[in-house]
């Protein structure tokens, strides 16, 4: 008895060591590989199927090699996934990266049906945001046998990491989806460390001129970037976008003026010699900043950047 035990004993010793061995082989194997191993990884499985922001579930037979977007956030992944030579088609609207304005545009938030059938995309992408809008047209294309994807309207930094990840999946790109998100996030953080010491302070954004001043409050895009950089938003005392009197601006006082994009000839002088400006602390200490809508409107790649941006033109001591 004393035998068979010691025999059973032996074998599962073996056996340990035999896997053992397995393992660190594979693992030596691995780490010689290095990106090879990785790229296998994330080597998409076609066909695969992948829910659009309209509960649709839709088929691709193989990754896209002609693409089609219907909105400059969805082309900004596009071309970030490094997709450019399979994008076919653009809004008029797309204007980053320079290679965009290059490639044929199939019009603006009412796209032309016709154009997009004539470039013969596998896949066209569209966007929540207009989805209903521009619903007869997608039909249209859908009717004519080429692939659709209404892709989610972000509402907040995370959400625009899935995208970049969704986007990046359904091209068999995710390796690369994957560092663009680790790269904002590594911005972000920057970011947040620059402006960690430093006294808070008050702004206030604007997306157009009087008399017609429209600001963020709470709950929107704009108020997340805030919150990240460490920055009091005075209109937070409301929710989404609304109109706002100037003699309200005056009265709520912000350390710095952001202007979100210069709708008239010198925008940023002409807000300072709005009436009654010359009492706001950022008319004051010239802090009346100009920074890009674009920036952090849309939501693709260079929303890091924006949020840099906005902390600098609040902070700029913070990045000097």
């Amino acid at each position: 008895m004393k035998k068979i035990w010691q025999l059973g004993f032996l074998l599962t010793m073996a056996f340990v060591l035999l896997v053992g061995c397995n393992q660190s082989e594979t693992q030596k194997s691995t780490e010689k590989s290095g990106n090879t191993t990785q790229t296998a990884d994330k080597t998409a499985t076609y066909p695969m199927t992948v829910k659009d922001a309209l509960g649709n579930n839709v088929e691709f037979k193989q990754a896209p090699k002609k693409i089609v977007s219907l909105i400059p956030s969805n082309t900004e992944i596009l071309f970030a996934l490094g997709l450019d030579d399979k994008i076919v088609g653009v809004s008029d609207n797309d204007d980053y990266p320079k290679a965009a304005t290059k490639k044929p545009k199939v019009g603006g938030m009412d796209f032309n049906v016709e154009k997009v059938l004539s470039l013969k995309p596998d896949v066209v992408f569209a966007h929540e945001s207009n989805a209903k809008s521009v619903e007869s047209g997608l039909q249209q294309l859908k009717d004519a046998g080429i692939t659709v994807f209404v892709v989610k309207n972000a509402t907040n930094f995370e959400e625009t990491y899935d995208t970049i990840k969704q986007l990046g999946q359904i091209t068999n790109q995710s390796q690369k989806a994957d560092q663009i998100v680790a790269n904002m996030k590594a911005k972000v953080k920057e970011v947040q460390d620059k402006v960690a010491n430093v006294k808070q302070r008050t702004a206030f954004v604007e997306t157009s001129d009087e008399p017609e001043i429209y600001t963020a409050g709470k709950d929107t895009f704009m108020q997340e970037i805030f919150d990240l950089a460490k920055i009091k938003n005075v209109a937070a005392d409301q929710s989404g976008w609304f109109k706002i009197d100037p003699e309200q601006i005056v009265k709520r006082n912000p350390d710095t003026i952001i202007v979100m994009e210069d709708y008239v000839p010198n925008i940023v002088e002409k807000v300072k010699k709005r009436q009654g400006f010359d009492s706001i602390t950022a008319v004051k200490n010239n802090a009346v900043v100009l920074v890009h809508q674009d920036l952090t409107a849309r939501t693709g790649p260079r929303l890091a950047d924006g949020l840099e941006e906005i902390a600098k033109a609040v902070y700029p001591e913070a990045f000097k």
